[in-house]
């Protein structure tokens, strides 16, 4: 298991995978009174969460599914990336894709959390690519069905 620092400002309990094969981690809404999102709005929610991840690693936050399907209200920034670098406040960019005003009450569960490793990349500059089937295919390349 991955040890990971936190700072935990907020008045709820540090993030927790809510069952023994979750990948995300609940970040909620840490704001004293409730906050409306009308459609189409933009809103950055203070989490009150401070992470020390290991080089190496990323946190990427991610919509919650009930949330966005019910709801309409989705992580702008969809998967947003922490750095491991990073020692701020995690916040997360909301916004309302329903046609109806939402209103975000103090604790709520807004988006979710997977803490991931990743790979550094070094390039190396070549005159040709190797070939593939797909080749330079793109955007509905492999078919629709």
């Amino acid at each position: 298991m991955l040890k990971v620092k936190i700072v935990n400002k907020s008045n709820w309990p540090d993030p927790f995978y809510a069952t023994e094969a979750s990948a995300g981690m609940d970040l909620r809404a840490n704001i004293k009174e409730p906050i409306v999102i009308h459609p189409l709005e933009r809103v950055l929610v203070p989490t009150g969460i401070f992470i020390e991840l290991p080089v190496g690693y990323e946190a990427q936050v991610r919509p919650r599914s009930g949330l966005a399907t019910k709801k309409g209200i989705t992580v702008i920034n969809s998967p947003g990336t922490v750095d491991a670098d990073f020692r701020g406040e995690l916040r997360t960019s909301l916004v309302n894709l329903s046609s109806e005003p939402f209103e975000l009450v103090p604790g709520e569960r807004i988006a979710q959390m997977v803490v991931a490793r990743h790979e550094r990349v070094e390039w190396e500059d070549v005159e040709v690519l190797s070939e593939t089937d797909r080749g330079a295919g793109g955007w509905g390349s492999t078919g629709s069905k």
